[in-house]
């Protein structure tokens, strides 16, 4: 080559010969990235980082993060500080249900959180020689950061940055097991995304062009933004298809008048744990944030014969992403349409009045503000007696129990079965012996007064609703006209 004039080259072989090597450099870095992603894949705890350097929208495996080690940050504006104390064990809680080990922890009294970094210049200078000293490779904030501080603090930080949103939407898409639960999920994360998109290096102008892009004028973070508007669109089409379904069986029961019962509550308050108590669901209790999401429906027969409905719910917690709260709207029904409230609250919590407050919060943003309510306060067996006589008094119509020893299910049962909506047209009738699937559905949805046998059928004197009323009525007319 170096016997050869330079005004002769090859200038096509020249651009060949570096096509290949950047091939070949891209193939590397493609062979080194897919082996990580399938380290990754295998690693037995894995959180779901929502890198907004998108790659592909239409999986969430693609979109994954590891978090190890990792340091919480939080802003202290009002309350008092174990207010604080509490709002960062949780923070931290959340982060080791996410598969994350706590390094360190910072909280900086502020007004107002900074506009550019959340925290001050000192602080994050602090914050950065801990992640240093520590090693940590992600830092978490106990608040919900915008696009511009998310930026700012990583460049100052050099390492993964996520706020709490974003962390207790990672641990959503863990635990979500059904297809409606996933792509409720999604939805949510593809929601939370949306604004926080980048693009390639600080100038967002490089331009795609090809299949999938609108020409050369497209840069590549509005193909993202369009490719995620698509795939949301999508998402909410299938929620919609399967809350039919949902609804179909909502209004079987509500045809029937079959009184529903929702356990809603705190997080990690005890709420799957009454529920396999009460029904033998056989639902997944685990101590942990966000244990079950999917929700479970069950019918339980009452002492006096009556059939009602008990639904377990996803749990709760402060400052629930507004984003989860629109995705799981359809599953969220199971409470706004429920007949009473089963309010599960931890005793033995450092604050079990912040935690009523913040279910509430939600409850009334779902509409179920009016519903008939029951205060069940679990854990009795470890929780400060003084505490747990406190909440008795303030609340009414609560009740203490344990769903690990079974101190106090029976009258918590009682409770319900008590709060249940009563039928209200009182019947007094003689049904004939042939009609027995009658007298059972008086059993299952009215309330039985008396009941007694002649050799004209079963004489009963019940309180029922309007359809078995109806139905007694035609069948009475039937056999005066015999």
């Amino acid at each position: 080559m170096s016997d050869q004039d330079p005004l002769n080259i090859d200038i096509e072989q020249l651009l060949r010969e570096t096509a290949k090597a950047a091939a070949d450099y891209d193939a590397a870095e493609f062979d080194e990235s897919g082996q990580q992603d399938l380290q990754d894949r295998q690693a037995l705890r894995r959180v779901s980082g929502l890198s907004t350097e998108l790659q592909d929208v239409s999986d969430a495996e693609y979109r994954q993060l590891r978090l190890e080690k990792v340091i919480l940050v939080g802003v202290w504006i009002d309350g008092t500080s174990l207010d604080v104390e509490n709002s960062m064990k949780e923070l931290a809680a959340l982060a080791e249900t996410a598969g994350s080990e706590v390094m360190d922890g910072f909280v900086q009294r502020r007004d107002k959180p900074d506009p550019s970094t959340y925290i001050g210049s000192g602080k994050v200078a602090d914050v950065k020689q801990a992640v240093i000293s520590t090693g940590a490779d992600t830092v978490i904030c106990d608040g919900e950061l915008s696009p511009a501080q998310l930026r700012t603090l990583e460049s100052k930080l050099k390492v993964k940055v996520i706020d709490r949103t974003a962390l207790i939407l990672d641990i959503f898409a863990q635990h979500a097991k059904s297809r409606e639960g996933k792509a409720q999920v999604e939805l949510a994360q593809m929601s939370y995304m949306l604004p926080r998109l980048r693009g390639w290096g600080d100038s967002l102008s490089r331009q795609a062009g090809g299949i999938g892009g609108r020409g050369p004028g497209e840069t590549k973070i509005e193909t993202d933004r369009r490719r995620i508007n698509d795939k949301m669109a999508k998402l909410r089409n299938e929620i919609k298809e399967m809350k039919v379904a949902r609804d179909t069986k909502r209004q079987e029961r509500n045809r029937h008048n079959v009184p529903s019962v929702a356990i809603a509550g705190y997080t990690n308050a005890g709420k799957s744990s009454l529920m396999n108590k009460l029904t033998g669901a056989g639902v997944l209790v685990e101590n942990a944030l966000f244990a079950t999401l999917d929700p479970t429906v069950r019918r339980v027969t009452a002492s006096d014969g009556r059939i009602y409905t008990l639904s377990d719910t996803v749990g709760f917690v402060r400052h629930l992403p507004h984003q989860l709260v629109e995705a799981f709207k359809s599953t969220l029904e199971e409470v706004s349409g429920a007949d009473l409230i089963v309010h599960v609250v931890d005793g033995s919590h450092p604050d079990p009045r912040e935690q009523i407050r913040a279910v509430r919060e939600v409850i009334n943003d779902i509409g179920g503000g009016d519903i008939p309510e029951i205060i069940a306060i679990n854990k009795a067996d470890i929780a400060l007696p003084e505490v747990l006589m406190q909440l008795l008094r303030e609340e009414s119509n609560s009740f203490a129990f344990s769903a690990r020893t079974g101190f106090g299910l029976d009258t918590l049962v009682k409770a319900i079965e008590t709060s249940l909506p009563r039928p209200r047209i009182e019947i007094k009738a003689v049904i004939p012996f042939n009609r027995g699937d009658l007298v059972s559905a008086i059993h299952e949805r009215g309330e039985v007064l008396s009941e007694t046998y002649s050799e004209f059928g079963t004489s009963i004197h019940a309180m029922v609703d309007a359809p078995i009323a109806q139905q007694v009525e035609v069948v009475t007319q039937k056999e005066v006209t015999l």
